[in-house]
């Protein structure tokens, strides 16, 4: 079945056959404007796969989307969380409330909600607002000090690795780990019907962020991680795609080919803009191309913007296409 991307409020559950269920929930002030949550049953109970965002209007959503199609949220087995973004796993500490269910999440990203819930408050935005200044942000840095932060997810109870089988009795959905959009980001893969829940790897008409935080790392690379992670699925050639944004589709590999190129042919139009003179990584992202003109972007996504850049000209440096200059200032390699 393939459903295509409506607004939310023309969205509602959908049975989609083989014992899954995807319930829009909304994402307030987003402009995705929903992510699709799926129940995945079993002969041992149901399992969720993402949660949605932790606001009480996606709450109620998720609750009574769920009671649409026959679940009840105390009854669920668990939660598997296929990365720590606020629009996946925002919920998925009250579903464990209410259910008594579990957590489910890649080890990587495990830790990073440790980080963030140790960082939560003014220590955390304080790191954010110096990471922007160093990267040249000036006015937009201090914006961040009122900005507000999503509240950290919970932590989870189980931390999956690549290949584990999720704990869902009598239907083999099997972790696969594809890192870049976080670096504990999992596809989900059902096999006895040959289904992978995506997540935020492979959507079907727009592509995930991917950036580097703080902006001048160089002991990572979640771009050429990405990449590799899409090389990953191109043995997915009949499998269908659920992701958690827009619609579902088929043949998870061709999309994670188009995705791979879109991601080539920006190296190439980034490294045309680079020049003999260092810049910071703020100015190279001002001169980028995105969805809107850099002056209507907030500062939030200016920021995130940023970000990307980052990792692109990181791909570039580990691929001696550009030179880092201290200060975190990107040229045109000698």
């Amino acid at each position: 079945m393939k459903t295509r991307r409506r607004p939310y409020s023309d969205q509602r559950p959908t049975d989609l056959g083989g014992g899954v269920w995807s319930v829009p929930v909304p994402i307030p002030g987003n402009p995705l404007g929903y992510t699709l949550v799926y129940a995945v049953e079993s002969p041992g109970g149901i399992v969720l796969i993402d949660a949605g965002w932790n606001h009480e209007d996606a709450w109620t959503a998720l609750r009574d989307g769920l009671a649409t199609v026959g679940v009840n949220v105390s009854d669920l087995r668990g939660v598997v969380v296929t990365h720590y973004h606020p629009d996946h796993a925002g919920l998925a500490g009250r579903v464990r409330e209410e259910s008594g269910g579990w957590i489910a999440m890649h080890q990587a990203d495990a830790d990073l909600v440790r980080l963030y819930r140790e960082l939560a408050g003014d220590d955390g935005r304080h790191l954010q607002v110096e990471m922007m200044r160093k990267a040249g942000a000036g006015a937009d840095a201090e914006a961040m000090v009122t900005a507000d932060r999503p509240i950290p997810p919970a932590q989870p109870d189980v931390e999956l690795q690549d290949h584990d089988l999720i704990d869902l009795p009598g239907r083999p959905l099997r972790a696969i780990w594809t890192p870049g959009h976080t670096p504990g980001h999992l596809c989900l893969h059902l096999e006895d019907t040959d289904r992978m829940f995506t997540g935020d790897h492979v959507l079907p008409g727009i592509t995930p962020h991917i950036g580097i935080y703080p902006y001048d790392r160089s002991d990572t690379d979640p771009l050429t991680d990405y990449l590799a992670s899409l090389d990953r699925l191109s043995v997915y050639t009949t499998t269908e795609a659920l992701p958690a944004h827009e619609w579902t589709f088929p043949d998870v590999a061709t999309r994670a080919a188009e995705i791979h190129q879109h991601h080539e042919q920006k190296l190439i139009t980034l490294e045309a803009l680079l020049t003999p003179t260092p810049h910071t990584i703020w100015q190279i992202a001002e001169k980028m191309t995105w969805n809107r003109p850099w002056p209507d972007l907030t500062p939030i996504q200016r920021g995130l913007a940023a970000g990307e850049a980052a990792a692109h000209l990181r791909t570039l440096e580990s691929r001696g296409k550009a030179h880092r200059h201290p200060n975190a200032h990107f040229s045109t390699t000698p």
